[in-house]
């Protein structure tokens, strides 16, 4: 069994499961999870996942600092919806970002799955952007991501990997409950009843 992959699997678990709760140590613990899947990552020819470690470490510094300081007068940050303005942008810098990624890697890596590898990352990417800025839809994102993410670590014979983005996926359905539980107005600061 490969140590990296299994302090991976430990520091990512926890992290999730931190981000669920809405606890700002899941910074911290994700930084550790990034330099584990780093150094698996590269080793595997997962070149855009591995790329994608070093981004996490800074958008977590983000993320750190907003969940403490991004709300309004500068106090912590709560769940707020995605406005339609900044998901149509994601949506359109997803695919373009994508296509690009694609064919980069397929052009300068000896990777097997271009094209995979490039729409996890930049889907990967706007889940974290989301997620640092307390968007509900961030959840969304996140299971899109690790239902290909599960199918593309089986394929490069990432088992236990493959098993911890199964765990991700249930971990993003309860954060979807959970954080729909404590949305507010963006504007307002009120409660939004949501249906059940």
């Amino acid at each position: 069994m490969d140590w990296t992959e299994v302090l991976g699997f430990a520091t990512g678990a926890l992290c999730v499961l931190l981000t669920v709760r809405q606890h700002v140590a899941n910074f911290p613990i994700g930084i550790a999870n990034n330099v584990f899947f780093f150094v698996l990552f590269e080793r595997v020819g997962l070149y855009a996942d591995a790329g994608l470690q070093v981004v996490y470490v800074v958008l977590a510094a983000h993320g750190w600092w907003w969940w403490l300081r991004g709300g309004p007068g500068r106090t912590a940050a709560v769940v707020t919806r995605t406005p339609l303005r900044e998901g149509v942008v994601l949506a359109v810098v997803g695919a373009v970002g994508t296509a690009a990624l694609t064919a980069f890697l397929a052009a300068t890596t000896d990777s097997s799955v271009p094209f995979w590898d490039a729409l996890t990352t930049v889907l990967s990417l706007q889940a974290t952007w989301l997620l640092n800025r307390k968007r509900l839809e961030n959840w969304w994102v996140w299971i899109t991501a690790d239902l290909l993410y599960v199918v593309l670590y089986a394929v490069k014979d990432l088992r236990l990997t493959s098993v911890l983005y199964a765990g991700f996926l249930a971990l993003c359905v309860a954060g979807l409950v959970q954080w729909r539980r404590s949305l507010v107005a963006p504007v307002a600061g009120q409660p939004v009843p949501v249906a059940a």
